[in-house]
């Protein structure tokens, strides 16, 4: 396993605002030529095999485990409380930011985190469920995205990027090609700077047909994908679903729409990067079928 490198809040927010600037006030060659400058991220992945039963239902206790190991690798503290506390402060809202309906993010996904936030010292009444339309992320000064990782008919991939649809007041103008313009929405006022955590809920995906969930293309990987780069985020879920797709076909199965999204957030948004090699992924734990 490879050495720890955690990639802070601060550089989340820093690279972020600076890229959110060079989009708003020198146009999309500005925010593009930022992104050819070295840059790198740090993705987490955890996996237990013990995280669901032969009936897929979740195990709590390994669940607060896996979410123990991720918060901590994410960002390099000794243990859950200080790592949660170097993400919020009991002074913000919180905003935790499930997929709803259709495959969603499991249930104890969601307790688990409030669990863990109040643990660490957050107040019970500033947390809240904040999915939804632009009023939910207005409420809130910190954000943590909690997406299920999934392939999407209308957007390719129905993962991190997005999980924030809603907060643009218009989703319809995402789907299909336009999904490339996801990226977008990460960058309204109500949103910009505010997500402190992508926690992806992979711990039983859908690879195909999204997000209805067909029993064909669900499979229990039994893990948790995490960082502080977005971008990077969804690119190792990519990765992952694409390799999915391709071993149930033995060829290349292209996701469709294309998820344009993902090359579009870096290059035109500038959330950060959807380059391998500038991810380092963190691997712990179950290591068969990790597919990435």
């Amino acid at each position: 396993m490879s050495e720890r490198r955690p990639v802070t809040r601060r550089d989340f927010v820093r690279g972020t605002a600076g890229a959110a600037m060079g989009v708003s006030l020198f146009g999309v060659g500005w925010a593009e030529q930022a992104t050819r400058e070295p840059r790198s991220a740090t993705v987490t992945l955890v996996r237990d095999q013990r995280a669901l039963s032969a009936s897929h239902e979740v195990d709590v206790a390994v669940l607060k485990e896996m979410l123990a190991e991720t918060v901590t690798r994410v960002t390099g503290k000794a243990n859950a409380r200080d790592a949660w506390r170097a993400l919020v402060t009991p002074e913000d809202v919180v905003g935790l930011v499930p997929t709803p309906h259709l495959n969603p993010t499991h249930d104890e996904v969601v307790a688990a985190v409030r669990t863990a936030l109040v643990d660490a010292g957050i107040p019970a009444d500033r947390i809240r469920l904040a999915q939804g339309g632009p009023g939910k992320a207005e409420a809130c000064t910190a954000l943590i995205s909690l997406p299920a990782l999934k392939a999407h008919w209308l957007t390719g991939i129905g993962t991190v990027l997005k999980n924030y649809i809603m907060y643009s007041g218009h989703p319809s103008h995402y789907h299909d090609d336009n999904n490339d313009r996801l990226g977008e929405i990460w960058l309204l006022p109500h949103v910009k700077g505010k997500t402190r955590l992508v926690l992806v809920d992979a711990l039983r995906p859908l690879c195909d047909k999204g997000p209805q969930p067909d029993p064909r293309y669900l499979w229990d990987y039994k893990g948790l994908i995490a960082g502080t780069d977005p971008v990077a985020v969804e690119a190792i879920c990519l990765k992952i679903i694409t390799a999915k797709r391709e071993a149930l076909r033995g060829e290349p199965w292209p996701l469709s729409p294309p998820p344009l999204c993902v090359q579009m957030a870096d290059k035109r948004y500038g959330l950060g990067t959807c380059k391998m090699d500038e991810i380092r992924l963190e691997r712990a734990g179950w290591a068969k079928g990790a597919l990435v």
